[in-house]
């Protein structure tokens, strides 16, 4: 028998049924020629998950990563018991204290007190031992004047304290958090990260979903990448988060275009002296901008790993004439730590601030060498990756 905390995922699949559409005639036609040719069954359903298989140890942390729509919150709730799969088995030893979204579990209107409870009662404790925990529960979720009032009459950010805090103190064997942390201000986003760190310590299973994969790195050691329902990654955190960096950024490269009157081309990334690009040495970007007539241009460039926003943003304004002007742009140092990352590029009007070249990748930037950042400390994210050299002596 599996210890407590285990979850295993056994060759998992999960459909659901399309949408059932419009009541217009050519819609209903349509679906009976569907039934007739026998596409019907295809039309009707859609995989969400396509034999997902893995298996999660006592005490990991992991993080499931993938775009919108690939499955991840499905996969939450199956594990939580919320939903069945349609075929494969889902078994997890142990108490589930899950939080798929801002208010799940808790009852509008019933007070913080009787949620706390009867919470607790689902999980399958005494009355005793959610009362050892509930000034801890209170205080945590910092709703000390409030706990006696109707959850309906809490703000958003006042559910998502209460939820996570009931959640995280009641002590299940595995903790299920699905992307609600964004929802809180930074303070709070940090205690939940500290929590989760000693939750952690004490034998707890984490599964966490965030978009944010900085705190994602900072939290999970292992990885889980969801693509189109299926399992594409499966690895150590730091390995499985550059390869759907690289995935999200080399897609968006391949789709985008640049728009208006201004184009970006011939776009290069070298070092002056033409050896290979690495940290805190020099780095070249030459490329050319194609505008219809001459304007004055505020050109934008910047580094980037994974998300659109930019690690560091550089911003020059030039006046153009109509035609092609080549550009360089020289950086002394690059201060990025060895790793996959995108150049971005945007150009917009000077005078009007109207966009001419949306925000948009447009080459990547591979950097080379041995000079890592310095290893993070466990529940803190880390902003953005840059490098800072610093020398360390006693006084």
């Amino acid at each position: 028998m599996s210890p407590d905390g285990t979850v295993e995922i056994d060759h998992v699949w999960k459909r659901f049924r399309a949408d059932r559409g419009r009541r217009l005639f050519r819609d209903h036609v349509s679906r009976a020629q569907q039934r007739l040719t026998g596409n019907s069954a295809a039309a009707d359903w859609r995989w969400v998950l396509r034999d997902v298989d893995f298996k999660i140890t006592q005490g990991e942390a992991v993080g499931i990563m993938g775009i919108n729509g690939a499955g991840k919150s499905t996969l939450l709730k199956m594990i939580s018991g919320v939903m069945y799969p349609h075929s494969g088995r889902i078994r997890v030893a142990g108490r589930i204290g899950a939080l798929l979204e801002v208010s799940s579990g808790i009852h509008p209107e019933l007070t913080g007190r009787e949620n706390i409870n009867i919470f607790g009662t689902l999980l399958g404790l005494s009355r005793a031992q959610v009362n050892s925990k509930y000034d801890e529960i209170v205080a945590f979720a910092e709703i000390e004047s409030a706990v006696n009032r109707q959850i309906k009459f809490y703000s958003s950010g006042m559910k998502t304290r209460l939820g996570f805090s009931i959640a995280a103190f009641l002590e299940p064997d595995v903790l299920v958090v699905d992307e609600v942390l964004a929802v809180g201000d930074q303070i709070f986003q940090q205690k939940c990260l500290d929590r989760m760190r000693v939750v952690l310590q004490s034998g707890v299973t984490l599964l966490l979903v965030s978009h944010d994969l900085a705190s994602m790195g900072a939290t999970a050691t292992r990885g889980l990448w969801l693509h189109d329902g299926t399992l594409r990654g499966d690895g150590p955190i730091e390995q499985v988060l550059t390869s759907y960096r690289r995935d999200i950024e080399g897609r968006a490269a391949e789709s985008s275009t640049a728009h208006g009157d201004v184009g970006v081309s011939d776009f290069q990334v070298s070092r002056p002296d033409g050896m290979a690009i690495e940290t805190n040495e020099p780095c070249r970007l030459e490329f050319k901008l194609d505008s219809a007539k001459d304007r004055i241009l505020e050109i934008f460039v910047g580094v980037t790993q994974g998300p659109a926003t930019p690690i560091f943003l550089l911003s020059k304004a030039y006046e153009v004439q109509e035609g092609s002007t080549p550009f360089r742009v020289d950086i002394p140092r690059l201060p990025l730590p060895v790793g996959d990352f995108h150049v971005w590029v945007a150009v917009s009007d000077r005078l009007s601030r109207q966009p001419l070249t949306p925000w948009q990748p447009i080459a990547p930037l591979l950097v080379g060498g041995h000079r890592s950042l310095d290893p993070g400390i466990r529940g803190v994210v880390r902003l953005s990756p840059v490098f800072v050299e610093a020398q360390w002596e006693t006084l």
